[in-house]
């Protein structure tokens, strides 16, 4: 990144999506918790935009950002009692402990690698000929996989339904 204005805001994407990471760990509410991660996922989904990988940036605010952190949502709304996840346990430390070395060896390994940077130009996007592919050379496993989507979402609601 030889910009400096978009090292800039890489560097403010990556602090936004590490804050809402930790925001997803250490808030006490779950509803503040699955918010949390919607941010973090929207973070990524920026890093993947910096990157110039504009598919993999789609696919993680549609699939990520969006279904699963509804579902997620949705779950946590069903629930009898979603406001405090307060349970505790003996392992909490432990597991701190284990997450905090963890992170030096990281940090250790992240600051001790030398990160050679590339003189090929940008990649052009890729959405535009990803998507030709779908529909022109591999429309039948296309549809036979949208056509297997729906059915397993009609057995979910068949299954799920109460007579």
């Amino acid at each position: 990144m030889s910009d400096p204005v978009l090292a800039g805001v890489f560097y403010l994407v990556a602090a936004l999506t590490v804050a809402s990471a930790l925001g997803v760990v250490l808030t006490r509410n779950i509803l503040y918790a699955a918010l949390f991660l919607v941010v973090s996922f929207a973070g990524v989904a920026a890093v993947f935009v910096l990157l110039n990988a504009d598919f993999l940036a789609a696919v993680q605010l549609l699939i990520y950002a969006g279904a699963i952190a509804v579902l997620i949502i949705f779950a946590i709304m069903m629930t009898q009692n979603p406001v405090k996840a307060g349970i505790s346990n003996e392992q909490r430390w432990p597991a701190f402990i284990l997450a905090a070395l963890m992170l030096v060896v990281l940090l250790a390994g992240a600051t001790a690698t030398v990160w050679p940077l590339s003189s090929l130009a940008p990649l052009e996007a890729t959405t535009a000929p990803l998507g030709k592919l779908l529909l022109n050379e591999f429309v039948l496993p296309f549809e036979v996989v949208s056509v297997l989507l729906v059915a397993a979402m009609i057995g979910a609601i068949v299954i799920s339904r109460e007579d």
